[in-house]
C-alpha cells in the first residue's frame, strides 16, 4: 500500500497532530470530545471486537437528542439503537472523530445522520455538513435518510449533487441563499468541480463524512477529489468515516484525515458474518444458470430479490429473459442514464417491481428493507464484494437468504476465499429447497 501513502496529500505534521500517538492520547481533536476519548480508551479494545450483548439495553432517548429528532426516530419505527449506534453516537455528538467498520445493515448511516442533525445550527447560505459516497444511488439514498430524520426540522435544507446530471441545476441551488443547503450529500467528482469553480465555499464546514470510505480512498482518482475537497474545508472540523469492510492497509490512510479518532471495528476482520442470513451455493454449468434461476424464483418465497451479475450486458440480457418469462423484473446498472437509474431504483424500493438484476453498482450501502433474497448469478471476484452484495438481504438483524452460483474453477477459488476470510462454512443448497421460515420474517 506504499503508493497510497505517497499519493496522500497531508496537512503539515503539526496540523495533523501526533499521528503516531495511540487514539487514547487526544491531541487537539475537533469539537469538545477530548475528555470522552480518554474515558472511552480503556473500553475501546473491547469495543473493537464487538458483541451482541446488551444491544437493547439503551434507547435513543438516552442519547439526549433534540426532541425533533426523537419524534422522527419514533415515526421511523426505531426503538433501540444497534450496537454500532450505541457505541458511536454518544461519542460522535461530542465532536469526536470516528472511524467505524461494521457489517452491512447495522445502521451506520443513522450514526452520522443523527449526529450531524443533532449538532447542526443552520445558518442561511452556509454549508455545515459534507457527506461523500462513491455512487449516485447511495448519495440519493443518504439524502433521503436526512429528509426522513429532519422532518420536524423544517429550517434544515439538504441537497444531493452527483455527476450525470446538469451542473447548472446545482449551481442555481447554491447561488440562492434561500435554497443553499446546510447539508450536502455528493459524489466526489461533482463536488470537487463545484468547489474548484468557486460555486461552493466550504469555509463553514463543521462535519466531513465519508460513507464506504475504503472504496473512495482506494481508487486513486476518487481519493484525489476527496483530498482536494478536504483541503478546502477548515482545519478544525469533525471527520467521520464508515464502511462494512476496512482492510488493515486502508485504516492508516483513513486516519491521516483524522485526529485521534474513536476506532470501532465491530466483529473485526474475519467475523463479518451476517446474523440471520442463510448462505448457500449451487454448483452448476454456465449453461444451466438460467433454468436454475427460473426454478428458484418459482420455488422460493420472497418479498424482493436482487440478482447480481458481472456486466451491464449480462444484466440487460438476464432482465430481458426474466420479463419474457413473466417475472416482474427491472435492471439497474451503470450503462443507463443517471435519471433512469434513480427512476428504476425508486420503482424497486417502492415495491413496484419484486426482482432487480444489478451489477455491483447496487452492491454497497443500498438499503431496501424488503429484500430478503440475494442471488449471485455471477460470483464476484473477491470476498469483500461478496459481503457487500449478500448484505443487501437480511438488513439490521432481519432474516434473509443468499444463494451463489459456482460454475467455474475461478468461482470455486473465490468461494474458498470467502469461507476462509469470514470463517463461515457455506453449504450446498439442498435439492429439496429449504423451509421459508428460516429466511422469512414471520
Amino acid at each position: 500500500m506504499s503508493e497510497h501513502e505517497e499519493d496522500l496529500i497531508d496537512y503539515s505534521d503539526d496540523e495533523i497532530g501526533n499521528e503516531a500517538n495511540a487514539p487514547t492520547e487526544a491531541t487537539g481533536a475537533p469539537g469538545n470530545g477530548e475528555a470522552q476519548k480518554n474515558d472511552s480508551a480503556a473500553s475501546n479494545q473491547a469495543d473493537k471486537k464487538g458483541s451482541y450483548v446488551g444491544i437493547h439495553s439503551t434507547g435513543f432517548r438516552d442519547f439526549l437528542l433534540k426532541p425533533e429528532l426523537l419524534r422522527a426516530i419514533v415515526d421511523c419505527g426505531f426503538e433501540h439503537p444497534s450496537e454500532v449506534q450505541q457505541v458511536c453516537i454518544p461519542q460522535a455528538i461530542l465532536g469526536t472523530d470516528v472511524l467505524c467498520q461494521a457489517k452491512s445493515g447495522l445502521g451506520k448511516t443513522a450514526v452520522f445522520v443523527l449526529t450531524t442533525l443533532q449538532q447542526l445550527d443552520p445558518v442561511a447560505g452556509e454549508t455545515a455538513v459534507l457527506v461523500m459516497c462513491h455512487t449516485r444511488e447511495l448519495a440519493y439514498q443518504i439524502r433521503n435518510e436526512y429528509t426522513r430524520f429532519s422532518k420536524y426540522m423544517p429550517e434544515v435544507k439538504c441537497s444531493v449533487f452527483y455527476g450525470g446530471t446538469p451542473m447548472q441545476k446545482d449551481i442555481e441551488i447554491l447561488k440562492n441563499k434561500d435554497t443553499h443547503p446546510h447539508i450536502i450529500v455528493a459524489t466526489p467528482g461533482r463536488l470537487n468541480a463545484l468547489v474548484r469553480d468557486k460555486h461552493l465555499r466550504l469555509g463553514s464546514v463543521k462535519a466531513f463524512v465519508l460513507d464506504e470510505c475504503d472504496k473512495m480512498l482506494d481508487q486513486i482518482d476518487m481519493r484525489r477529489d476527496v483530498q482536494e475537497i478536504f483541503r478546502a474545508t477548515p482545519q478544525s472540523k469533525q471527520v467521520m468515516m464508515f464502511s462494512a469492510t476496512l482492510s488493515q492497509d486502508i485504516r492508516p490512510i483513513c486516519k491521516k484525515f483524522m485526529q485521534s479518532p474513536l476506532e470501532i471495528f465491530v466483529d473485526d476482520e474475519t467475523k463479518l458474518t451476517l446474523h440471520g442470513l442463510q448462505q448457500y451455493y449451487i454448483k452448476l454449468d454456465e449453461k444451466e444458470k438460467n433454468r436454475k434461476l427460473n426454478d428458484l424464483l418459482d420455488q422460493l418465497e420472497f418479498n424482493q430479490v436482487i440478482i447480481f451479475v458481472k456486466s451491464t450486458v449480462r444484466a440487460n440480457e438476464l432482465n430481458k429473459l426474466l420479463v419474457e418469462c413473466n417475472f416482474p423484473s427491472i435492471a439497474v446498472h451503470s450503462g443507463i442514464s443517471q435519471e433512469e437509474r434513480i427512476k428504476r431504483y425508486t420503482s424497486f424500493k417502492e415495491f413496484n417491481k419484486r426482482i432487480c438484476v444489478a451489477t455491483d453498482v447496487f452492491g454497497r450501502g443500498i438499503d431496501i428493507e424488503r429484500i430478503n433474497l440475494a442471488i449471485n448469478y455471477d460470483l464476484p471476484a473477491d470476498p469483500d464484494s461478496y459481503l457487500h452484495r449478500v448484505g443487501r438481504a437480511g438488513r439490521f438483524g432481519t432474516k434473509g437468504l443468499s444463494i451463489s452460483f459456482v460454475s467455474s474453477k475461478e468461482d470455486a477459488e473465490v468461494l474458498d476465499k470467502i469461507m476462509e476470510r469470514f470463517e463461515v462454512q457455506l453449504e450446498q443448497f439442498p435439492e429439496g429447497g429449504i423451509d421459508a421460515s428460516r429466511y422469512m420474517n414471520t
